[in-house]
């Protein structure tokens, strides 16, 4: 991305899967919102829907795996994965693989990979981690001769150059432009290893899609009816772009602040969103902001309806742990305290069950959505209002917090999963807008 973006190009970047960590690097080196496409979340006809709006006014989309290329929701099938995706946009695909201490070998994996799956077109390979220019061509003399299609190029083995380990932690770094001399150094290899040429040549090769069939966009746009506050800053901005865009078709004004930067929830709100991110990272300086915190208690308190998401939950609850044992406290409106740990809590797709009507669902209602954090809760006060039953690969759990007009869990659902959960949520915004009109008082 960083290649095309230094010749000139408008790069779109797109991650497979349910990943905020890499869309937030695509961002920092396209100057473009990432967007994901995930047919697990949404109908195939969305991920094409997705697609295409997301490639207006590019002239190139890259997008990025997860995982192995058939790797999904299933070791049975290729759902959600980037195959799945590929199959869906009709996508050549770039087959990234790694050979260190590998030589003819090479061809034999990629081979597999052909065979796997025919109609997943391999349009060329770039091989990894090579260990010299010499070591680089035998693995393209084999991969061209047994598999009939180009070595697009070889990256070296290089000990300076290497991605920092993938945590939460690696946004603010993003953000800081702290990885910067990184990016400039990849595309740099990129257009000294690899014939960045030939690869605008397959992409060019890809059969047109033609004009987006509304699926989650359906219907011209509503006009703005109510007023949502969005949490957007270094500690909250995790969002599925989809999720805000489905917002406002079907009639939110949406109006960003920072509660990092100590911004209350903007006047005539009648929402609010507070997403996902990392505020163990800010603790210090968000339990410092207290007119902040008053302010969103005053809100929850008048019955403004919340809807808050992994970061969010952990805001909205008594207070966070940091790993090194400091405590933090928070906004109070969840009575649980968050506690960090450095080992993953947990991770993969989720689908959600109401457990009771909230916010959202009504119960019994279903959503999709993911999982991916670094804490747990504790201290949890009892009885305590579950949001939903989750499913997920390790079976069946409890999981979110409802309690009237207040919805927080450590799920992020995609809206477009059910995009009628935007109408209750908008609907539900509607009825306070009304209620604070006719007390006449600004919120």
């Amino acid at each position: 991305m960083a290649a095309l973006r230094k010749r000139g190009l408008v790069v779109q970047g797109f991650k497979v899967g349910p990943d905020y960590i890499d869309p937030t690097f695509h961002r920092a080196v396209t100057g473009r919102p990432a967007r994901n496409l995930d047919p697990w979340m949404v109908p195939e006809a969305a991920v094409r829907e997705c697609f295409l709006r997301g490639c207006e006014g590019a002239d190139v989309a890259v997008i990025e795996g997860v995982m192995g290329l058939y790797d999904g929701k299933d070791p049975r099938s290729d759902e959600g994965s980037t195959a799945h995706v590929a199959r869906l946009l009709e996508a050549p695909v770039i087959l990234v693989t790694g050979v260190h201490s590998m030589a003819r070998s090479a061809a034999a994996v990629v081979l597999g990979f052909q065979k796997l799956d025919p109609r997943v077109r391999i349009a060329g390979v770039v091989a990894n981690r090579v260990g010299s220019a010499g070591h680089g061509e035998i693995i393209r003399t084999a991969v061209e001769r047994e598999c009939g299609i180009p070595v697009f190029g070889t990256l070296p083995r290089r000990e300076d150059v290497r991605m920092p380990e993938r945590h939460l932690g690696l946004v603010p770094a993003v953000e800081r432009g702290e990885l910067e001399d990184l990016f400039d150094r990849l595309a740099a290899l990129t257009e000294e290893w690899i014939d960045v040429s030939a690869l605008l040549k397959a992409a060019r090769e890809a059969p047109p899609l033609g004009e987006p069939v509304p699926v989650l966009f359906a219907g011209p746009k509503s006009p703005a009816r109510v007023r949502i506050a969005v949490a957007w800053d270094s500690a909250f901005h995790f969002y599925y772009a989809e999720n805000l865009e489905l917002l406002e078709h079907r009639g939110a004004e949406l109006v960003r602040f920072s509660p990092l930067a100590g911004e209350e929830v903007p006047e005539g709100s009648d929402g609010l969103y507070i997403g996902g991110g990392f505020p163990e990272e800010f603790a210090p300086v968000l339990a410092e902001r207290r007119a902040v915190i008053e302010g969103i208690r005053r809100l929850h308190a008048s019955g403004m309806p919340i809807y808050a998401e992994c970061g969010g939950l952990m805001y909205l609850s008594r207070g966070i742990e940091t790993a090194d044992g400091r405590f933090y406290p928070m906004v109070g409106l969840v009575p649980a305290v968050v506690r960090m740990q450095r080992e993953l809590a947990a991770l993969g797709y989720r689908e959600a069950r109401a457990a009771r009507d909230h916010l959202l669902l009504a119960e019994g209602e279903t959503a999709r959505g993911h999982e991916f954090h670094y804490s747990r809760l504790a201290e949890i006060e009892e009885p305590y209002p579950w949001a939903y039953r989750l499913t997920g690969r390790r079976g069946s759990a409890p999981e979110g917090f409802a309690r009237g007009m207040l919805l927080a869990s450590y799920t992020h659902l995609h809206f477009g999963s059910r995009p009628a959960m935007v109408d209750r949520w908008l609907a539900a915004c509607a009825a306070f807008r009304e209620r604070r009109q006719g007390r006449s008082d600004p919120v």
